[in-house]
C-alpha cells in the first residue's frame, strides 16, 4: 500500500456560515492530497501529463463524519490500496483534525486517458515502477 500525507489549514473563505468547511471543498482537499502523493513519488501532475496521459475523475464518493472547522489544521492521508493493473486508479482519502480524529473519508476514481487518441490507457510505466515497491509482500 502506498500512503502519503499532507496538511491544509481550513481558510475562512472555504467555510459556510457555521464556520464548517463547505461540503464541496472536501473534493479540493482530496485533489491536494492526490497531487502531493504523486509529487512524493517524484512527479507532478504536469509531468504525468507531459508523458501523454491525463487523469480525469470519473467517480467520487465522500463520507462526512464530523465537520472540519475554520482554522483547523487538517491532515489529508491519501492511499493507494491496490497497484493499478489497468486504466483505473482509486485514491482513498482520509481527513483528520489536529487531535487525530477522522472527519471525512472518500474514494476518488480516476482513469489514465490519452487525449491524443481519445482512449483509456494503462498507468505510465515510469509511475508504475515507482509504485511497485510499495506493493511487495513485505510492504503489504
Amino acid at each position: 500500500m502506498y500512503t502519503s500525507t499532507t496538511q491544509i489549514r481550513v481558510r475562512y473563505g472555504e467555510t459556510d456560515q457555521m464556520g464548517y468547511l463547505y461540503y464541496g471543498n472536501y473534493a479540493l482537499y482530496y485533489e491536494v492530497g492526490r497531487a502531493e502523493a504523486i509529487r512524493t513519488l517524484g512527479y507532478t501532475y504536469r509531468e504525468v501529463e507531459e508523458m501523454g496521459v491525463m487523469m480525469p475523475v470519473v467517480e467520487l464518493n465522500s463520507q462526512y463524519l464530523r465537520p472540519a472547522l475554520y482554522d483547523d489544521l487538517i491532515t489529508v492521508k491519501t492511499s493507494l490500496k491496490e497497484l493499478p493493473t489497468d486504466s483505473k486508479v482509486l485514491f482513498h482519502s482520509e481527513l483528520y483534525n489536529e487531535k487525530g480524529i477522522l472527519l471525512n473519508k472518500g474514494i476518488t476514481t480516476l482513469v489514465f486517458y490519452d487525449p491524443k487518441h481519445k482512449t483509456k490507457v494503462n498507468m505510465p510505466e515510469e509511475l508504475l515502477n515507482r509504485l511497485a515497491p510499495y506493493f511487495t509482500k513485505e510492504n503489504l
